[in-house]
Parts: structure tokens; sequence; C-alpha cells
């Protein structure tokens, strides 16, 4: 058994990010995108759950989760992979919570699309967000990945559209994104900015951080 290098430190901060193998899409419909949001909230905690009890209530995020394992800064999900920001709660928080969402979340995938075995590449990857700087950029790494959607070479050719850009990703419900936007939906629980330092106190700060991106690669 592989041994993961990092050690996950309380007070520290990390991105998390993984793909499907053989870079094959691990969410192929709403539904899935979906799921696999309202997991980073249910298996963000120490308790059990059901899910389609839970589900059947019509109260998923009425859960009480009592301890969280993990605290999320930011996240965002792709077609074929996913960003997390991190930071830990306790030792062993985030490969307990990563092992828990990812499990519940390949369980789901498996019985809908009737296949067998793994669906990431290995082991989520991870890096030690070390310096202030490399934390605050995080953030609008993340939550710029849908981008590639609509300008799949944008770093690389530059940006033709800036409008265009930014109201997709207005629109893109499958990132923490809309919640920095000031938006207003249960998945805003989540998130919990709190727990990391306060680079943007309004929207504005958070709007003006994300223009300064892309505006660099224009």
């Amino acid at each position: 058994m592989s041994i993961r290098k990092v050690n996950f430190v309380q007070g520290e901060y990390y991105h998390i990010y993984n793909r499907g193998n053989s870079k094959q899409k691990i969410f192929r419909d709403k539904k899935d995108y979906n799921r696999f949001i309202n997991l980073l909230f249910l298996a963000n905690s120490e308790n059990s759950f059901n899910f389609f009890n839970l589900l059947k209530d019509g109260h998923l995020y009425d859960f009480d989760r009592g301890e969280t394992l993990v605290d999320i800064g930011a996240y965002c999900l792709m077609p074929n992979h996913l960003h997390i920001l991190i930071a830990p709660k306790e030792e062993g928080g985030v490969s307990k919570f990563m092992q828990k969402l990812t499990t519940a979340y390949v369980m789901y995938y498996n019985q809908k699309y009737e296949r067998t075995g793994g669906l990431f590449e290995g082991k989520f990857k991870s890096q030690h967000l070390d310096s202030d700087r490399y934390l605050k950029y995080i953030f609008s790494y993340i939550h710029l990945n849908p981008v590639k959607l609509i300008e799949s070479k944008w770093k690389e050719t530059g940006l033709k559209n800036k409008n265009r850009a930014l109201i997709f990703l207005k629109g893109y419900a499958f990132s923490s994104y809309f919640d920095y936007k000031g938006g207003n939906r249960e998945q805003s629980l989540i998130v919990n900015k709190t727990a990391f330092p306060n680079y943007f106190p309004t929207q504005k700060h958070f709007d003006a951080e994300i223009l300064d991106w892309i505006n660099y690669w224009l």
C-alpha cells in the first residue's frame, strides 16, 4: 500500500484535486454534479448518514453534522476533474473526509452507470498552500476553471470575450463562485469562509480579484 507523503496540519491550507481514470468524465449530467455537491456537505461530518432518507425527507442540509472534519474554502467540479480548497480541523480529517466523499460518490456512479471498479485516478492529489500569496491565488484559480469549458486554450492564447466569460462563471452552478458573489442557496453551507483569511471582505473585493486574473490572461 502506498503512503501519502503530505502530512495535513491543522491551521494550514491545502489544494485538493483529482480526475477520472484516463481523464474520463466523472460527472456526466446535472444529477451527478448535484450528488457530489450534496456529498461535500454530508460527508464532512463524523456522523454517518443515509442519503436516500435525507433526500426523501427533503432536508439534506438540515442534517446534523456535529463536528465537521475539515473546513472548505472553495470548490469547483469539472466534467473530468475537481478542485477543493481545504483546511484540516483534526488529525486525519482530510483523508477521512475524502474517503467518505469519494466512496459515497463512486458507489452512486457505478450503480447508476452499471459499471465496476475505480473511477478516480488513484488517490487524491494535494498541494500545501504555504504562502499567503499562493493561498489567495488559489481562490481565483479554482473559480476560473470553468472558463475552459467555453475557451479551452484561454490561458495559452488569451481570452477572446471577457464579458462572456464573466457571465458564464456567474451561471456555473457547480462551484462556490456563486457563494462568493453573494448568492443565497442551501449549498452555501458547504463553504466556511471564516476559517480562511479574509481576502474578500466584500463582493467587490472578490470581483476585483477575479477580474485582475482574467485581465492578466487577456
